[in-house]
């Protein structure tokens, strides 16, 4: 057997490979960060914030089609790196139809109507298309039959193109407000846990003041301070979770500052930040992955309440929670999915963090 496989961490890892839900949930994680990245990439509507608005084809439901006519307004098409990552800025007029002819150099159309007889008809000129020699080319081009897997919203925009690129906030949310909350609580719960005395006594003063307000009411408090806005949401989050991190790692670093390895490296000339940072940090971070893992989950619903109360990222950003305030009058008009949709998506995301940070915990639990 090699020194690997008696490690700590390679016990661990193999204790988490047993576990199929926790694997499952990491790789769905993985997965879904990957797609958020490449958000653009993959959603169907890649303009900015996918918010290519169609009202005349308004909340259809999933799987519509719709011939649509896009009328270029740039002869050629910007290229950029930043557009696989921010999205391309509107290049395209695009207007959904019932039916069109062909008329010497134009393209008579009538636009989409649910009812035909009330559809309105329109020309549009070989000259409205740059770049093109005939309306010929014209129709190859720029009139094609759209799919909407997911159906529209209200505004006649893919959901589909909105759930992909409203992941980023979902996800963004919660790695940034992890990160705020593991870096202060470490650093009260370590200055509280190690110096003892007046020191931890203002900080788990700190801890039970931010502990016993209600944990959407303070960052809604903070939000309102700082203002609405995307980072203004991320800040909130993190400042309202580091209270959970730092009465874990406090309690860790009481339990291990008598330890032989601390008296030892004191006994070395060791200064006190070396003896944290070096010697016992790394023996407590198990118990602050599991948490981290159970904060990202937290960090995803409160967001999603931020944004269906108004105050979390705002239009034309999508969001999950923002998807949900949108359309949740729609599950008693007969269109439950435009609510539905969104809503799941934060149930399957958060549940799959949960998974994974119950099954980190039964992994670097040595007793199990």
């Amino acid at each position: 057997m090699n020194k690997t496989s008696r490690s700590l961490s390679g016990l661990a890892l193999q204790k988490f490979k047993k576990n199929f839900w926790g694997v499952f949930s990491l790789g769905l994680i993985v997965v879904l960060v990957f797609v958020a990245l490449f958000a653009y990439f993959f959603a169907p509507d890649a303009s900015r914030n996918a918010n290519q608005m169609h009202l005349s084809i308004h909340s259809r439901p999933p799987g519509f089609e719709v011939l649509m006519l896009k009328i270029p307004l740039l002869e050629k098409e910007p290229t950029s790196w930043k557009d696989y990552f921010f999205g391309h800025p509107d290049v395209a007029t695009e207007i959904p139809l019932n039916a069109y002819v062909i008329q010497g150099n134009n393209i008579v159309y009538s636009e989409y109507s649910e009812d035909p007889s009330l559809s309105v008809k329109k020309e549009a000129h070989l000259n409205q298309f740059p770049g093109f020699k005939s309306i010929q080319d014209v129709e190859k081009a720029c009139i094609t039959k759209q799919r909407f897997s997911l159906g529209t919203d209200k505004y006649g925009r893919d959901l589909l193109s909105r759930m992909l690129v409203g992941s980023r906030v979902s996800l963004s949310i919660g790695f940034i407000a992890v990160f705020i909350s593991i870096v202060l609580g470490i650093f009260f719960g370590a200055l509280g846990g190690f110096y003892g005395g007046k020191t931890d006594a203002f900080v788990m003063w700190l801890v039970n003041i931010i502990w016993s307000i209600p944990t959407l009411l303070l960052v809604i408090a903070i939000t309102l301070t700082l203002g609405k806005g995307f980072w203004q949401v991320f800040i909130a989050v993190g400042l309202t979770m580091w209270v959970e991190v730092a009465r874990v790692v406090r309690g860790q670093v009481i339990s291990l500052k008598q330890a032989q390895f601390v008296t030892a490296a004191r006994a070395l000339g060791y200064n006190d930040f070396r003896i944290i940072v070096h010697h016992i940090l790394p023996n407590i971070m198990a118990p602050i992955i599991v948490i981290s893992a159970a904060n990202f989950a937290s960090a995803i619903l409160v967001e999603s309440g931020l944004s269906f109360l108004g105050l979390g990222a705002q239009p034309p950003i999508p969001s999950w929670g923002g998807m949900i305030k949108d359309h949740y009058s729609y599950i008693i008009l007969g269109k439950p999915y435009l609510a539905v949709i969104p809503g799941t998506a934060i149930m399957v995301l958060t549940l799959a963090f949960m998974l994974t940070g119950n099954a980190l915990r039964d992994a670097l639990d040595v007793n199990v």
